[in-house]
């Protein structure tokens, strides 16, 4: 299993997941995701994105999500997409990255820390408040330093044996798409990108 940036090639496949998740992400752009996926068959595992917000009041970065596919779930594959965003976000300067979540204990053993509303900074506080309105007033904030995120060793070592729930008992995995669900005969296909006209 790695973790990768997403490429455009990427974008309907994240679409259609996120859409699937029931994920609201009003300002998607696939090169803020990333994308885990397996070595072997290149199978895609999970993604997640990181959200920078600049505004009047300051600016932050957030972890605005992690998702991983149900086959995939609890082998350390969130927790990979989550360090590979966290890093991100400490390339780009940001000492601090933040979360809005219902799921505290989701975060907590990477070091994220729950926050009082009253002691956030103003920029945060806003959307944290945009985030209740949507998700519901149960939502909390919580930070980790960068620095400071750490990813459990014994996630680390879901995550290298990770492999899906529903791949057949032969060891056979399926792709994912073929030519032949976008309606392109590849027997007649001269190349490539032919679509077959």
């Amino acid at each position: 299993m790695y973790v990768r940036d997403a490429k455009n090639r990427d974008e309907v496949w994240l679409l259609d997941r996120i859409e699937e998740a029931e994920i609201d992400d009003p300002a998607f752009r696939s090169r803020d995701y990333v994308i885990a996926l397996d070595e072997e068959t290149s199978r895609k595992a999970g993604f997640g994105r990181i959200r920078v917000h600049k505004t009047d009041e300051g600016e932050f970065c957030e972890l605005a999500f992690v998702y991983t596919l149900p086959p995939w779930r609890q082998q350390g594959v969130g927790a990979h997409v989550m360090e590979r965003l966290v890093a991100e976000a400490s390339d780009e300067g940001y000492e601090t990255v933040y979360t809005f979540t219902r799921q505290p204990s989701y975060f907590t053993p990477f070091g994220f820390q729950p926050l009082e509303t009253e002691d956030l900074p103003e920029a945060v506080a806003t959307r944290l408040e945009a985030v209740r309105d949507a998700r519901g007033e149960d939502v909390i904030a919580m930070a980790v330093r960068a620095a400071e995120f750490d990813v459990p060793e014994e996630f680390r070592e879901r995550f290298k044996q990770a492999s899906p729930a529903d791949q057949p008992e032969d060891g056979a995995v399926s792709a994912e798409e073929s030519a032949e669900d976008f309606g392109i005969d590849p027997s007649k296909a001269t190349y490539k990108y032919d679509t077959g006209n």
